[in-house]
């Protein structure tokens, strides 16, 4: 009789196949071994967080030869884990995405479960999730703060569709609104107090480089000029005018952080910390930018 095939067996064989085939993680898991127990975990119907007691369970031959096509699906298209499972995790939030979407990553999360404190002195009454994309930042600002209205724009209709079934699963949709827009264009005299934006930041060379994985992500979400930055210019520009006195914008740009700080040298940006060492997050108040906003030159 064949040894029986265990669920430690096939983690092991899924870790070896990612190493050797040198994947770039980054979105929603760290490293080989974690990425093949999200996958595993999915095409076992384990639940998203199975623990240690399930490593010697045995698995009949469809199950095994259901885990190890995932693997390779993930080794030979490189497509992130995430959208091969159609499920991604944020502020400890299931959101479903497809490649219509970015796979939510963003260390705004942090933020979020932090309320935005010390930032955010008042719990905030409306909140605009600018370029949310799967609806993630938003939907979990809902959660943080149950009293507040959210509107949650894209100028991607088929994003917001992702939005809407993520609204839909998380049963939020009397508090959260959705509305297509080109940065504040569809946008009347509306005012909130806290502006949250993971934008398109990724400038052209940054791009270029980045592995396989990102190239199946939607590059309007992505990209933003040469430097990264013309969509945060024009943000900049324009949000004082849709924040309430008092109000706040954090924007995340990433990498084009530097370029940013040169382009706009008299603005104050406060650039926020987080516990795993991400940065490129930027805090400014609506008077600040009534009183910086003009860029360099």
């Amino acid at each position: 009789m064949s040894p029986a095939i265990t669920i430690n067996h096939l983690l092991i064989e899924g870790e070896a196949l990612f190493r050797r085939h040198a994947l770039c993680f980054g979105h929603g898991t760290t490293d080989a071994w974690d990425e093949a127990v999200f996958l595993l975990a999915h095409a076992l119907n384990l639940g998203p967080m199975p623990d240690r007691s399930v490593l010697e369970v045995a698995v009949d031959n469809d199950a095994a030869s259901a885990v190890r096509a995932l693997f390779l699906r993930r080794v030979e298209e490189r497509i992130p884990a995430a959208y091969l499972t159609e499920q991604a995790w944020f502020c400890g939030l299931p959101m479903f995405v497809d490649q219509r979407v970015l796979v939510p990553r963003s260390p705004i999360a942090q933020l979020i479960t932090e309320r935005f404190h010390p930032w955010v002195a008042s719990p905030p009454s409306d909140i605009l999730d600018l370029c949310t994309g799967s609806g993630c930042i938003g939907i979990a600002c809902a959660y943080a703060f149950p009293e507040a209205r959210i509107l949650l724009t894209d100028i991607c209709e088929q994003a917001l569709a992702v939005a809407r079934i993520n609204i839909q699963q998380h049963q939020c949709h009397q508090r959260v609104g959705v509305l297509q827009s080109d940065l504040f264009g569809a946008l009347t005299d509306q005012q909130f107090d806290l502006i949250v934006s993971n934008p398109p930041y990724v400038d052209a060379i940054d791009f270029a480089d980045m592995p396989d994985e990102y190239h199946h992500e939607p590059r309007l979400g992505l990209v933003s000029g040469d430097d990264g930055l013309d969509f945060t210019r024009q943000l900049l520009a324009q949000a004082k005018t849709y924040l309430r006195p008092g109000g706040a914008l954090i924007v995340e740009v990433g990498n084009s952080a530097p370029a940013l700080e040169q382009a706009f040298p008299r603005m104050p940006f406060t650039w926020l910390e987080f516990s795993d060492g991400d940065s490129g997050v930027f805090f400014v108040t609506r008077e600040e930018l009534f009183k910086s906003c003009q860029p360099a030159g």
